[in-house]
Formats: C-alpha cells, structure tokens, sequence
C-alpha cells in the first residue's frame, strides 16, 4: 500500500508509456503479420493495407474492445496470490507490459512474426517467478498455450491447402475460366460472407456484451443461422455483380486474380476488425489493472473496468506501430515463405479465417499469428515443397519457441529494476 500512496500517479504515468509501448509492438507485429498476404499478394499495396487496417483495427479495438477485463489475461496467474499484494501486482503488470513490449521490438525489427499473446504471457510467468512463486502459475493453461503451437498452423495450412487446390482445379486450371468463374466463385463469395459473419459474432463483437439467442446453449450454433443468412445475401448479390464483369478486357487469367483480390479487401477487414477487438487487451489490459490499483488506493479487484481513454490509448498504440515499422513483418509473410498471388492470398486469408471460427466453436488454443503464418504455408504446399523457403519458416518456428522464455526473461529484469527504484 506504501508504493501506491507514494508513487501512485508516476505508477500510473509508467502505466501508459508502457502500455502504448506494447500496443505499438501489437501493431508492428501482429496487426502486420495479418495483413501481410494482401500486400504480398498484390491485392493490395502497403499504403492501402496500412489504411484498411487502421480504420478496422481501431474500430475493433474501441468499438468492441470491451469494458471490463480480467486482472491477469488468460488466467496464467492464481488470483488469489494477488489479493493482499497491489504494491506487487502494479509491478509485476509494468514489468509485463515492458517485457513483451521489448521482445516484439526485437522480433518486429528481425521482421519475425510472433504471437502477442505468447509474449505478455510468458512475461506474466516472469513476473510471477521473480515476485510470487512457481505455484502462482498455472501450468495447466500454459500447456494448452504451448499446444496451439502446433494446433494452429496445423488447422490453418489444412484448410488454406484444401481452399487453394479447390480454386485451382475448379476456376484457375478449368478449360472454360469464365464459365467455371461464373460457376463457383459465387460458393468462395458465399464463404467470404458467410466466415466474415461468424468472426466478426464469435471473435470481433464478443465483448460487446451483444448476444443473439436463437434457443441454442452454445455460442457458435447461435450464430450460425445469422451467419449463413449472410453468406447466402452475400453470394446472391456477388453472383449478380459477377454477370456485369467484362472478361473480354484483360487475358481471363488476370481477371480471375482480380476477383479474387477483391474478395481478399472483405476478409481482411475482418479480421482487422476481429483482431482489433481482442488483441487490444493484451496491452490495455494490465493497465487497467494498474489504473484501477491506483484508483482505488490499492484495492485489488478480479476485474477491471476499462476508461475510454485507456481503450483509445490503445488503439492508437496499435495503428502507429503498424504504420511506422510493420513494413519488416508484412514483408515476411507477404513475401519471404513463398511467393503469393490474389488466389493464394484468398485461399490463406480464409483458411486462416475459417481456423478462427473453428478453434472459437470447439474451444482449441489458437493463435492469431500461428494461424496466418499456417495459412501461408499451406498455400505454398499446395504448389509443392520446392516453393517454401524453408530457411525464412526455420527462423519463424525458432522465434515462436523463443517468445514465452524472451518474454519471461525481460520481465524478470525488468521486475527487480522497478523493485529496486520503488522499493529500495
């Protein structure tokens, strides 16, 4: 209680430096790696990425980035070894925010795509390490974390596989491509509206507190009836936008590709939107903790109500950091795994897109950025080995590894350096 009376408001003020230092390393990371197959793919350039993004990751984040957030994010840490120690726990969330903000830094500027997710928690595992003890973690989520390691770009690289060779066979290798086009790109629409729907309900609007009861206990089949009636909406008005294309223009080829491009546009707002909204929290979510420690003089709470600014704090943490360095992990994704076109772009923004949806209706660890990275390596299985860079994916997978003990590491440092200034 000493700390917080003494140093409330420069707690406070390290707070938000911190935490808009972890929102920036979101947006230079994350938000970078999701984009990365549009601009890869040429469906479309960084500077319209980097816009679309903006608009839709803010959106998300303020919009449905929620008012009320768990102390500790993902119930890694026992709440009940908090309880009677804030002086601790405002630590402890400023070492966190401080530790993940510095591994995505490091990662970002090796143009390494990691999880943001892996990184606060691993550094809340520092944190409880140097402050608490071994049993203030739990152990049991951090297994099912390290598990999504492989559960994600599993799922993923099958789907975006699976959606590719069916554009292929269907549309791309068909003898007649605008018949074939006419045929079934109205189905990949219906599926564009159809996964834009249940992310956007399942992932994107899920701390709104906006909740559809269509009779069923679980979360996805209330969903579902929405969401195939969008699709359906959707498909219907693209096949009749599909009649007024001119395919005499251009060689049939380059007008496939561009169709498919403009479908990408759809998904990437998406998840721009989906992505907003959750991963927000892991850079305003321990300062909420902070703030609210702080308010209340000391009152530690299991959660936390979020201020408006806090949320914009964030938001605007993550649009810049994606503006001023997500260039290096775009490039990544875009074009260091294997060269991508709009087809290959669509196929692995919606298996990634589809794996979301999945992983959220069954409850399976996932994450975001294992899920893209997955995708696109899906993609180029699909055109066989030889078009992977099995050296830029080495170091991917050797980075994702390194994320949790990085991020516990730092944190560690970074709790006995605030100790040690606060605390003598």
């Amino acid at each position: 209680m000493e700390l917080i009376a003494n140093y409330g408001p420069w707690l406070l003020a390290l707070g938000v430096i911190c935490a808009f230092f972890m929102a920036w390393g979101i947006g230079a990371n994350d938000v970078a790696n999701a984009m990365g197959t549009s601009v890869g793919s040429r469906a479309l350039t960084m500077k319209q990425a980097i816009v679309i993004a903006i608009i839709f990751e803010f959106a998300g984040a303020i919009l449905a980035g929620g008012d009320v957030t768990s102390t500790v994010r993902k119930g890694i840490l026992d709440q009940t070894a908090l309880a009677d120690s804030p002086d601790l726990l405002v630590l402890g969330m400023l070492s966190s925010l401080l530790a993940a903000g510095t591994w995505l830094l490091i990662a970002s500027m090796r143009g390494w795509p990691v999880s943001t997710t892996h990184s606060i928690i691993g550094a809340l595992i520092g944190f409880a390490l140097a402050g608490l003890s071994s049993d203030a973690v739990n152990w049991s989520k951090v297994s099912t974390i390290v598990a999504s390691w492989v559960v994600s770009p599993v799922l993923a690289a099958t789907f975006s596989f699976l959606l590719y060779v069916s554009v292929r066979k269907l549309v791309l290798d068909a003898p007649d491509q605008v018949v074939a086009a006419k045929r079934y790109i109205p189905f990949y629409i219906f599926l564009v509206g159809f996964l834009i729907a249940m992310v956007t309900l399942l992932k994107g609007l899920k701390n709104t507190g906006m909740a559809l009861d269509f009779g069923f206990d679980d979360k996805f089949m209330n969903a579902l009836p929405l969401g195939v009636l969008i699709g359906v909406l959707v498909a219907l008005v693209g096949a009749q936008l599909l009649k007024r294309v001119n395919f005499s223009k251009n060689p049939e080829k380059d007008n496939m590709e561009s169709l498919f491009a403009v479908l990408m546009v759809f998904t990437a707002m998406a998840m721009a939107f989906a992505h907003g909204s959750n991963d927000v929290a892991n850079a305003i979510g321990p300062l909420a903790a902070i703030v609210s420690v702080v308010s209340s003089g000391g009152e530690v709470a299991q959660k936390s109500a979020i201020p408006i600014w806090v949320l914009l704090l964030g938001g605007a943490g993550i649009v810049i950091g994606l503006a001023t360095y997500g260039y290096k992990v775009m490039g990544t994704i875009g074009r260091k795994i294997t060269e991508l076109t709009p087809s290959r772009g669509f196929a692995a923004e919606l298996g990634a897109a589809t794996t979301v949806v999945f992983a959220s209706s069954s409850g399976l660890p996932i994450s975001t950025t294992h899920t893209l990275v997955g995708a696109v390596l899906g993609v180029g299985l699909a055109r066989g080995t030889s078009h992977l860079n099995f050296g830029v994916v080495g170091k991917i997978v050797t980075s994702w590894l390194v994320t949790l003990p990085a991020g516990a590491f730092f944190s560690i440092v970074f709790f006995f350096l605030f100790k040690a200034i606060f605390l003598g």
